[in-house]
């Protein structure tokens, strides 16, 4: 995506850009975790690559460039969401999991035969050779009796299964990147887990490109290779998931951090951190940096001037005036966490 801008309209009220200048590369056999409360963005970002927005939505500026395996890169946004063209790509080159499975699956259709119709559609093959195959992805993700499973409807499946079936969905056609949106949101924690290796080995398995949606920094640092840091429609801080981890660079992103609950001994013990204030409304977004009103470091360029993207180490940046400015406060704070990061040892291939 580059500087992608997404604007909701209404006849009684002016436009709403919710997600503002969204810049970021997915690249093969590599994950990408986009982060942030509810309301950020993260989900409509994630629709507007397969071009799955709502009526009165629509791209304002920016490009979506698409490039499958051995093909030409496409820019998804000069394509109309309805045109054969984004057709042959969604469901097949790009698939994505839904946040909650029993509203993204038909209740009066067999999940084999939901399975069934994704292949046919985009690889015409007869539907014995579709059953044979929609048997075998299901035997994949780790459903057990997969063949009778696949004539069982959704409400007759368990949460994690219901799961593991839009999984086989979403792979069944090898897509080149797949959109996992909270994948594992209303799971319990050993459920999850479970879905979680198996996204990781069914990646490593087709070599694809992921995009994973969450707000749980936790799932972040167990997945990702990559985070993005979402606020107000902005990304606020990307970089490796070590680096930004480690050394958190914008003040949401260490709000964020220093909410998070850790285990130490009794005497250590102390409340956590809350991030004051609430979330802006996208209909009175400030002209600068939209976490101005809740950042206790903010100053006078915060609030008007629109940051630009800082690099704080090798492939790791944020926007944050305070990272420009030397006047600003808590700024020596801020530039030492910078030089720890740069000073630290290359680390790319681990995770948090």
């Amino acid at each position: 995506m580059e500087k992608v801008s997404i604007v909701f309209s209404s006849p009684d009220e002016a436009d709403i850009e919710a997600v503002r200048q969204v810049d970021f590369t997915l690249t093969r056999g590599k994950t990408l975790a986009l982060v942030g409360e509810s309301g950020c963005g993260k989900s409509v970002t994630a629709r507007t690559i397969l071009r799955l927005l709502d009526r009165n939505a629509r791209i304002g500026h920016g490009r979506i460039l698409f490039q499958a395996e051995g093909g030409q890169p496409v820019d998804i946004v000069s394509l109309s969401s309805d045109s054969q063209a984004m057709r042959a790509i969604r469901g097949n080159r790009i698939s994505m999991i839904f946040q909650e499975p029993m509203s993204s699956l038909s209740p009066v259709h067999t999940i084999g035969d939901q399975i069934d119709e994704m292949i046919m559609i985009h690889e015409g093959i007869d539907r014995k050779a579709v059953r044979a195959r929609t048997v075998d992805l299901l035997e994949q993700v780790g459903i057990p009796g997969a063949r009778q499973r696949a004539d069982a409807y959704p409400f007759q499946l368990s949460g994690g299964l219901r799961q593991r079936a839009m999984i086989a969905m979403a792979l069944a056609c090898k897509p080149d990147l797949l959109i996992a949106d909270e994948p594992t949101t209303a799971l319990d924690v050993t459920t999850q887990a479970q879905i979680l290796d198996l996204l990781r080995a069914l990646q490593d398995e087709y070599g694809m490109a992921m995009l994973f949606i969450t707000h749980d920094l936790g799932v972040v640092a167990e997945i990702a290779d990559e985070v993005a840091v979402m606020y107000l429609g902005d990304v606020v801080e990307q970089g490796n998931v070590f680096d930004v981890f480690r050394a958190p660079q914008h003040p949401y992103t260490q709000a964020l951090m220093s909410s998070i609950p850790r285990m130490v001994r009794r005497s250590e013990r102390k409340r956590l951190t809350p991030i004051e204030g609430n979330v802006p409304s996208p209909r009175n977004r400030p002209q600068g940096c939209a976490f101005t009103s809740r950042c206790p470091h903010a100053f006078a360029p915060c609030a008007g001037e629109y940051p630009e993207r800082t690099a704080t180490g090798a492939a790791h940046w944020a926007r944050c005036h305070l990272l420009t400015h030397d006047e600003a406060p808590s700024v020596t704070g801020l530039k030492q966490q910078r030089k720890t990061v740069e000073n630290a040892p290359a680390n790319q291939g681990e995770r948090a």
